[in-house]
């Protein structure tokens, strides 16, 4: 019991929708466990999420969880899309680094455990500095994961960069994935020609700093990615799979989806979606962080009306950057028109995981974020990838190669094919794909019931936390 009053666990997420998302819900496990925990978000993340959600109200349930913020040092009118990333990381290495050491130092209940994100290597250091163990918590797939672990190799093995343009050359030098990764599903970035990118620096820290960590986390099931979870066990014994977390928390707590949206959720496509027939809509959303041009929206709109598909279809603000409106992206034409009112339905942000699970929804096309990849795979929902950078275009790959649950849409953005997988995810192979969706939504309920390898090894983090056990190298 001592050692219970005495876990303190401190978690710091990368400032993005996503990780902070992911996160929360292990944070709200482990309160619900009587572990204290301090969470860290950015002022600009924490502002959004007492603007658009419950979130800091409902965790005012659980007296020993609190809240912390720190600056991202990114101006105000910063967009922070997935272009401004690498400012975003740089930014907080100056800002908020210094501050996040400061606190772990001065907690009024003494820190016992460290959980962020892969991507803050000055984690390693403060960890060490104040003698607890760090768990780096990576919400990106086991499977982009290790292609990232593995980029030193690959650089060394002259694969990256590529020495021509065959994006079909399979690669060699990612052990688990031979015959399955080309080189177009590596991380965009991997499609540089300077080996010294910002992006590529970045990556290559991340992975000489991750096998320092006492362990790692990921939000995953067992027999989803067993063999690659078997390949970074390679680097790092010590790992929990503990996903979906969003499943998770619902199978522990028996209740609906709770919302931990920085955007603002538009509840209108709920009832649209009421007066649909089942399983005749395909969701449409490129996620928090990816955008497009304006050529790009306009050829998915097409493929979308002329599918015949019903479609509900989110747009976020900034998504297609320098637009403002339609008016902007589509030149008035008449069919595109009359086709969207007759069958579509145009949101700025949706509650996704209760979108995903309405009996409307037949089909996801995605940009593969593994937290949308994660749920649609538990709704038994197809989807039609259309990834945009980091883990996602492995994600697609291994969504169509792998898993066998939709179609990988990637290098592609015209309207002929978007209509092809449309109609191929929503009619002709729809039969096809529910069965093998089913079937993966099934395992992913198991790993997080009683009695899962999901649910066993959320149990043995929360012990381990409780009774101090994860030893620090």
């Amino acid at each position: 019991m001592q050692h219970e009053r005495e876990a303190h666990v401190f978690i710091f997420p990368l400032p993005v929708q996503g990780p902070v998302n992911c996160m929360l819900k292990l944070a709200e496990i482990l309160s619900i466990n009587q572990i204290k925990v301090t969470f860290l978000n950015t002022d600009y993340i924490h502002q959004r999420l007492i603007t658009h959600t419950d979130a800091p109200i409902r965790f005012r349930n659980y007296p020993d969880f609190c809240f912390r913020t720190v600056p991202d040092g990114l101006p105000e009118e910063n967009p922070r899309t997935s272009t401004e990333i690498g400012n975003l990381l740089e930014s907080m290495d100056a800002s908020a680094a210094p501050i996040f050491r400061e606190m772990l130092l001065t907690a009024e209940t003494p820190v016992t455990c460290l959980i962020a994100d892969g991507v803050f290597a000055f984690a390693t250091d403060v960890a060490a500095e104040i003698g607890v163990p760090l768990l780096y918590f990576d919400t990106v797939s086991p499977c982009g994961f290790w292609t990232l672990l593995c980029l030193p190799k690959l650089i060394q093995a002259g694969e990256v960069p590529f020495k021509d343009g065959n994006l079909d050359e399979m690669i060699t030098n990612v052990p688990g994935m031979e015959g399955i990764i080309r080189r177009r599903d590596l991380p965009s970035f991997c499609r540089t020609n300077d080996i010294n990118d910002r992006r590529i620096r970045l990556i290559l820290r991340e992975a000489e700093h991750i096998p320092l960590a006492q362990g790692l986390i990921f939000n995953t099931f067992n027999n989803l990615e067993a063999p690659i979870l078997a390949q970074i066990r390679t680097i790092c014994p010590n790992i929990y799979a503990i996903g979906p977390l969003h499943a998770h928390l619902k199978s522990r707590e028996a209740r609906p989806a709770t919302s931990n949206s920085i955007w603002e959720e538009d509840r209108s496509c709920i009832s649209w979606l009421d007066k649909q027939p089942s399983k005749s809509v395909v969701y449409v959303s490129i996620g928090s962080l990816a955008v497009m041009t304006k050529d790009q929206m306009c050829e998915i709109w097409h493929g979308l009306v002329n599918s015949g598909v019903r479609f509900l279809w989110v747009r976020r603000p900034g998504s297609v950057p320098g637009c403002s409106d339609e008016t902007e992206i589509l030149s008035p034409d008449q069919d595109v028109t009359r086709g969207t009112e007759e069958r579509g339905c145009i949101v700025r942000w949706a509650p996704q995981e209760e979108v995903l699970a309405h009996p409307a929804v037949g089909g996801f096309l995605t940009h593969s974020g593994w937290n949308s990849t994660l749920e649609s795979m538990v709704e038994g929902k197809p989807m039609i990838c259309r990834p945009y950078f980091l883990d996602q275009h492995v994600n697609s790959r291994y969504v169509e190669a792998v898993w066998k649950v939709g179609l990988d849409m990637k290098d592609s953005c015209d309207r002929a094919v978007v209509e092809k997988m449309v109609r191929e995810v929503m009619e002709s192979r729809k039969d096809e794909f529910l069965e093998v969706a089913e079937e993966v939504a099934e395992s992913a309920r198991a790993a997080v019931s009683p009695g899962g390898s999901s649910f066993a090894d959320m149990d043995l983090l929360i012990e381990e936390i409780k009774t101090m056990k994860i030893a620090i190298k």
